[in-house]
């Protein structure tokens, strides 16, 4: 073992976990359910918006996206132990009734139905994480109960079903092929009661990673998002749906231009996880644990930038121990691609073809090798609910 690498080792000791990706069970999913008939796409639209003067006159597309953004209505009933229940003296005097006491919680929201028999797509925190009692609300009025086929925390995305026929939806599009500057609308229910909002605006940018979900792609627009259109969809300029409107940021708790959404491509495949298998199957490499690359290490390790992720721990029993992966390699590429950050690694790993294997880059002292690794199911968490 040369001096460096034992050098390496004991200051990743003195690191401990501060800043670890653990990957191995971070991606939270549950028990499967039965398969469900699943949607079929819809159409894309043909028709290009005109324009008048320099600007698109998208009214006609926003006129056949509104009809398919319903309201989402979610209500869960919490039970939680009184502070006080354990006191003897109080339980002699008021019995068992103040125990538990609850709690009423309500989420207003939207949705994007996506196919004609009523599937709904929304997000998991408008349905309070899969526990809720929800209501989707059409735009012609109609109050429908929804079941709950799947809820994924890693993506906030979720899927209901409503008993409902021949409904409008909004066709797909690829979300792959946004550029920055690109016309898109926002439709949603702002503060759930201003229905069938719809604002224009830009795509601002791509790929985004803002520590708000496990796993992050998010699109960046400045169409107005306020609360209320959780959910809601995000269309382009052709009335395609690109993306479910997830998160604003703002320091004042309203608009101010800066809002995300899920990317659509992401959403289909989540959505057919949930409807085939009730959880998104994700992939891993068990027992290791990394860590992001900074400055202050790369200056440590002797390397010259911050690129990829430090390999912070690897079990000795492991398929990835026997692979050749240690503690101390940088990992820089996955399957040829560079790695930029960590987010952009999770959703590599995440896509990888469970029971496949994939090729990681690492450097080890300066350098550079491949190491081929096992990819496994990740496991653990909740991720959906059944009949609600």
């Amino acid at each position: 073992m040369t001096a460096r690498r034992l050098a390496l080792i004991l200051l990743l000791v003195a690191i401990g976990f501060v800043g670890n990706i653990v990957l191995t069970d971070r991606i939270r999913s549950a028990g499967t359910q039965g398969p469900v008939d699943q949607p079929e796409a819809e159409p894309a639209a043909s028709s290009a918006p005109q324009t008048i003067g320099s600007l698109p006159d998208l009214s006609s597309v926003a006129q056949r996206a509104i009809g398919s953004v319903p309201n989402i209505s979610s209500q869960v009933v919490r039970r939680r132990a009184s502070p006080f229940g354990d006191d003897p003296m109080l339980r002699f005097f008021f019995g068992d009734q103040d125990m538990w006491r609850e709690r009423r919680e309500q989420s207003l929201g939207s949705g994007v139905v996506v196919s004609a028999d009523g599937y709904v797509l929304t997000n998991n925190h408008v349905v309070l994480g899969g526990d809720a009692q929800v209501t989707v609300i059409l735009p012609d009025k109609r109050e429908l109960r929804a079941k709950i086929v799947g809820v994924d925390e890693a993506t906030d995305l979720a899927v209901l079903k409503i008993e409902a026929r021949n409904l409008p939806t909004i066709p797909w599009g690829d979300s792959s092929k946004l550029r920055v500057a690109e016309w898109v609308l926002a439709i949603g229910n702002p503060f759930g009661v201003l229905n069938q909002t719809v604002t224009l605006g830009i795509v601002s940018a791509t790929g985004r990673s803002l520590g708000l979900a496990q796993y992050e792609d998010f699109i960046q627009t400045d169409a107005a998002i306020n609360r209320g259109n959780s959910g809601g969809a995000l269309i382009n300029a052709r009335g395609e749906l690109v993306g479910i409107n997830t998160a604003i940021f703002s320091e004042t708790g309203g608009y101010q231009g800066v809002g995300f959404a899920v990317p659509s491509n992401l959403v289909r495949h989540v959505m057919r996880e949930l409807i085939d298998h009730g959880i998104v199957r994700r992939g891993t490499i068990a027992d290791i644990e990394l860590m992001p690359m900074t400055s202050l290490l790369a200056e440590q390790l002797g390397v010259r930038d911050a690129r990829g992720l430090l390999v912070r721990r690897v079990l000795e029993r492991s398929e990835a121990y026997a692979a050749g992966l240690r503690p101390g390699d940088i990992i820089i590429s996955f399957n040829g691609t560079e790695i930029a950050d960590a987010s952009q690694f999770i959703r590599l790993l995440s896509d990888a073809r469970i029971g496949g294997t994939a090729t990681l880059g690492v450097t080890t002292d300066g350098k550079q090798r491949t190491v081929k690794v096992p990819i496994v199911q990740a496991t653990g968490g909740r991720g959906q609910r059944r009949g609600r």
